[in-house]
């Protein structure tokens, strides 16, 4: 899933781009959400300095004590890889905007068919160049692969456990161990964890602890070489 926050002074243009935006994302099967929304600068910087903001949609002129610009320059030193998309009335400033690795330019009053044709782009670049977001199904469910903890099978479904919610679908280990970065091991004939997300692990009791605290187990069959995987990664 894609994040999306949303800053504009005027907080009917914010709810009017929030309806327009989930008509979008149902018309095309998205898999998108407005997770925050605001008119006030400070606020917007407060819950991307703790959030996932993988989407950053806001206005040039806000009636507040940063300017869009200057919110996205600080946005910026923290989230590289936030796709920043601008709105505003004035021109003038376009080319001052794609100094912060801007992704679009969308000059108000906002389109439905403008906007649609840039949330279309922003997921085929998240989907196909992005190498951070993993495609899970065909309805375009993208997750940071980042943020996973651990890949489960369940039956005929895979879960993928974030320490926000779990995603589900229906495919095989092998289909998706092909196409993981190096840092997903198996450590078990059910699990299938990130390197990145483990808090600790305890040979003895073969459990392993994410760092949102959820746990599984290390297989007996996969312990030696998942291990050894361990020791070379500098977790043990």
């Amino acid at each position: 899933m894609l994040n999306f926050v949303l800053c504009d002074d005027n907080l009917n243009i914010t709810n009017k781009l929030e309806q327009i935006l989930e008509t979008i994302f149902s018309n095309n099967n998205y898999d998108g959400k407005v997770v925050f929304k605001s008119d006030n600068a400070d606020d917007i910087l407060q819950y991307a300095n703790s959030n996932e903001v993988d989407v950053l949609m806001l206005d040039i002129h806000l009636n507040s004590n940063k300017t869009g610009l200057e919110l996205a320059e600080e946005i910026r030193k923290k989230r590289k890889n936030t796709y920043i998309i601008f709105t505003t009335g004035h021109l003038e400033y376009a080319m001052i905007a794609y100094k912060y690795k801007t992704f679009d330019y969308l000059p108000k009053p906002i389109t439905y068919e403008r906007l649609e044709g840039t949330i279309r782009r922003l997921f085929e670049d998240a989907n196909e160049l992005n190498k951070n977001y993993i495609k899970i199904d065909n309805k375009n469910t993208l997750i940071d692969e980042d943020e996973i903890q651990y890949i489960k099978k369940d039956g005929m479904k895979l879960v993928f456990h974030t320490s926000n919610c779990d995603y589900n679908t229906y495919s095989s280990f092998n289909k998706f161990q092909e196409k993981l970065p190096d840092n997903y091991i198996r450590c078990h004939k059910s699990y299938i964890a990130n390197l990145n997300q483990i808090k600790k692990v305890e040979p003895v009791s073969n459990t392993i602890t994410f760092n949102d605290d959820r746990t599984c187990e290390i297989g007996p069959n996969y312990k030696k070489d998942f291990m050894e995987v361990l020791k070379n990664y500098g977790i043990l």
